[in-house]
């Protein structure tokens, strides 16, 4: 799979904000503003609510899971085999019994802001776990993508094994700083997406400014193309390119966002009205009023403007057909959301397209 890089674009110019920021640095002493200067310093709306978002929570540490916390015991059987997760003191203990013997481990991590798989450890390896927290069930069932597997033993029955790379690429996308030069290090970790995960060189560009030097600004990537984007944010939610090559087809590939999005006739790769960052701010909760994302498709499909009507940037850019039947609650109808075939998750389907009822699942 190939990923394209952002171009890294350096300012010439201290903007107000980095003027300040070298006002504070020379005001204070190395140590004390290394102490108060963060992201925060500067971008403050986005760092006070990018941890609320499903990436900032995109892994669960012990002790700080709300669902865990709040669900002191969850139960669950499947054939031969009981599953508990049992939390109490911070602490949750992943248990398989099969009415003679029972393996009890303790949940190391949680993957997930929603429904969260656990991480578990024994002898040394690392297993993803056979069931999963579904809020929609309110309670446990399989994990996704382990309906077909039928354990053989009590050791089977725990869960998964995760190679190397398989842990590898779990923990850099749930977590930040685990993967130090293309080995896994929990040491280094810090769970959930943070700055520095998605803007490389955060945390050289905050040693810069301290020193009084602006050069070392991170990739601007509300800059890059609408493909680029995509193939970007395709290192976790999957690129067009990984989906084809592996020929995951059905409705599983919902899940695939980039790969979805790039099917849909109206992406060419260029366009910024359609791109990753066009419809979601990734600083901000998942806005899941359809009516939020109106504006987002009008960009492109608003009606032909009128004699007296004042051009725009919006109007003078090339424009789609205006749909003929409603011009509110657009994904509603050309983005539905799709159940995954064991109904615990449904995904909103981002292949845009005019949608009819008996139509086949498009791949």
């Amino acid at each position: 799979m190939r990923i394209h890089k952002p171009r890294v674009y350096k300012r010439r110019i201290a903007g107000p904000i980095c003027v300040a920021m070298l006002l504070l640095a020379r005001a204070a002493t190395a140590t004390e503003t290394k102490q108060a200067v963060t992201c925060g310093t500067c971008h403050q709306a986005q760092a006070l609510a990018q941890p609320m978002t499903q990436m900032g929570r995109a892994m669960q540490p012990p002790g700080g899971d709300v669902s865990l916390a709040s669900h002191p015991k969850l139960t669950f059987r499947q054939g031969a085999y009981t599953y508990t997760v049992e939390t109490a003191n911070g602490k949750s203990v992943y248990t398989v019994d099969d009415g003679k013997q029972s393996i009890s481990l303790p949940v190391l991590w949680a993957m997930g802001a929603g429904a969260q798989t656990f991480v578990l450890e024994r002898d040394g390896k690392m297993y993803e776990s056979t069931v999963s927290y579904y809020p929609s069930l309110d309670g446990l069932s399989i994990t996704t993508g382990h309906e077909e597997l039928v354990p053989k033993s009590l050791d089977e029955a725990i869960g998964t094994t995760l190679s190397e790379e398989g842990a590898r690429a779990c923990f850099n996308c749930h977590s930040t700083g685990a993967v130090v030069d293309h080995r896994l290090n929990l040491a280094s970790l810090q769970p959930g997406l943070h700055c520095e995960h998605c803007h490389v060189g955060a945390n050289d560009h905050m040693a810069g400014v301290l020193k009084g030097d602006l050069s070392l600004t991170p990739p601007q990537l509300g800059k890059m193309t609408a493909e680029n984007l995509s193939n970007f944010c395709g290192q976790c939610h999957r690129t067009w390119e990984l989906v084809v090559r592996s020929r995951w087809k059905g409705v599983a590939n919902v899940r695939f966002q980039p790969y979805r999005l790039a099917n849909s006739k109206c992406f060419n790769g260029t366009d910024p009205r359609i791109s990753c960052v066009a419809c979601h701010d990734p600083h901000q909760p998942l806005e899941k009023r359809a009516s939020y994302y109106d504006a987002k498709c009008l960009a492109c499909h608003a009606p032909p403007p009128t004699s007296t009507d004042t051009p725009s940037a919006t109007t003078a850019a090339p424009r789609a057909k205006s749909c003929p039947v409603a011009k509110a609650n657009c994904t509603s109808c050309h983005m539905p959301k799709v159940p995954l075939t064991n109904g615990r998750l449904e995904f909103t389907d981002h292949e845009i397209r005019v949608v009819r009822p008996g139509d086949d699942y498009p791949n």
